[in-house]
């Protein structure tokens, strides 16, 4: 289903007052070849557009919408938080329910903060393991992408790949003279790096499972190997688990993997949705924050009551149900069709999956870093996407994105985004 009258007029009145139409990049479409269809409403696990146009869902707002749209404890506990107010600017007890919800879950966390977006975690983190540690240089990996803070738009993936900038202009060099890049599932050249920089390196940050050039897992006994060496040359781990938290285990990817970083930064599910991310880790490390030690971060929504109610509601229902186990069979069935319709249709591919998160890759191998991820893999994908719109299925608009399957989605929907998969591979 194409963009009709209602979208267009849509795209072109945004377009007047927003650069591109769009608030964030990632929305655009240029890369696939298409204009944004305008969404309406969402329920369960399907979007309507402002054409009356139906799609299944695996945007899912980029990985909050773990329980669907609209689930109605989400709903019941942010309409009772609006009767109370929308913000306060003083603390409330419902902070550190969700805190406490988080702790429970999430073990290396002993205490954090709440900000209003996985950006804010991230770069926050980052000033935290500097004024931790002393030290001034980190290590991100190429393809990660971890907001827009100018000291990490550095070979960034997901956005600033498609676009063509993962230097973004307006990035002095100044602002990346501390970044140190290394390739994704490299022991050998992470070593190489700290051995060059001795004694100046404060962190490694890093999705240790990659959503943002589609989906990498970590090879067997790299998240060990990371764990390893910080440990040995008194750096700090940090967790970007923006995508992960909550979503490929209660617990994130430190739990599917048995990994404990220093430092955890979360977003997305966190809220439920809404604009909220937090980040957190060891007692000691969190104690450098203001107002308790010399690390200054402050942010006037932070904590915002009605995020907060989505978010601990949001937790209180991946705690109790068994959602987790529901998310990881729906994602073996779509695995394996995809797998079967790339089989079927003769298309050169593989599919990438871990738990919720998925991608399918036309490339020949495995993606295991950056490179991996080939210009015909690239070139193939805006067909591929406009065949499933067309077919009601919604897919992140990018080669380099995860999709995201949520626990209102059933074996029915799954089967339907098979087919429509398989048609779609066929016209290529």
């Amino acid at each position: 289903m194409p963009p009709t009258t209602e979208s267009h007029r849509a795209f072109e009145a945004a377009s007047r007052r927003m650069p591109g139409g769009v608030n964030s990049p990632a929305r655009a479409c240029l890369s696939v070849g298409a204009e944004p269809v305008f969404i309406k409403s969402g329920e369960g696990a399907w979007l309507t557009d402002v054409d009356g146009n139906r799609y299944l869902d695996y945007v899912c707002g980029f990985g909050p919408m773990i329980l669907g749209h609209g689930h109605p404890e989400v709903l019941a506990a942010m309409h009772a938080q609006l009767d109370r107010g929308l913000s306060y600017g003083a603390p409330t007890v419902a902070e550190t329910t969700l805190a406490e919800r988080v702790v429970a879950a999430v073990p290396s966390v002993d205490r954090m903060r709440l900000v209003s977006s996985g950006t804010e975690a991230t770069m926050s983190a980052l000033r935290v393991a500097r004024g931790f540690t002393g030290r001034h240089k980190f290590v991100k990996l190429e393809g990660c992408y971890h907001g827009h803070a100018d000291a990490l738009l550095v070979k960034a993936g997901s956005g600033a790949v498609n676009l063509g900038t993962p230097n973004s202009a307006g990035v002095t060099p100044g602002a990346v003279q501390d970044t140190l890049l290394a390739p994704y599932n490299d022991l050998d050249a992470m070593r190489a790096l700290f051995a060059a920089n001795p004694g100046e390196i404060a962190a490694i940050i890093i999705e240790p499972v990659v959503g943002n050039m589609g989906v990498v897992p970590p090879l067997p006994g790299y998240l060990e190997g990371l764990r390893e060496l910080t440990r040995a040359e008194g750096a700090l781990l940090i967790f970007d688990e923006v995508m992960t938290g909550f979503r490929v285990a209660l617990g994130g990817a430190q739990e599917r993997f048995g990994i404990t970083p220093d430092l955890t930064c979360f977003g997305k599910i966190i809220g439920g949705g809404m604009p909220i991310g937090a980040y957190g880790g060891r007692a000691d490390v969190m104690g450098v924050v203001a107002p308790e030690g010399g690390v200054y971060q402050a942010g006037t929504n932070s904590g915002n009551p009605v995020c907060v109610a989505a978010g601990v509601a949001t937790l209180d229902v991946l705690r109790r149900d068994p959602v987790h186990d529901r998310l990881e069979a729906l994602g073996a069935r779509l695995e394996a069709g995809l797998v079967a319709a790339m089989q079927q249709t003769g298309v050169q591919g593989i599919v990438q999956r871990v738990g919720s998160m998925i991608t399918p890759f036309f490339t020949e191998g495995p993606v295991r870093r950056f490179e991996d991820v080939t210009a015909d893999a690239v070139a193939r994908f805006p067909r591929f996407f406009r065949g499933m719109r067309e077919r009601g299925v919604m897919l992140p608009p990018s080669q380099y994105e995860a999709w995201f399957i949520s626990a209102a989605h059933d074996e029915a929907a799954i089967d339907r985004t098979i087919e429509a998969a398989r048609e779609s591979l066929a016209a290529l």
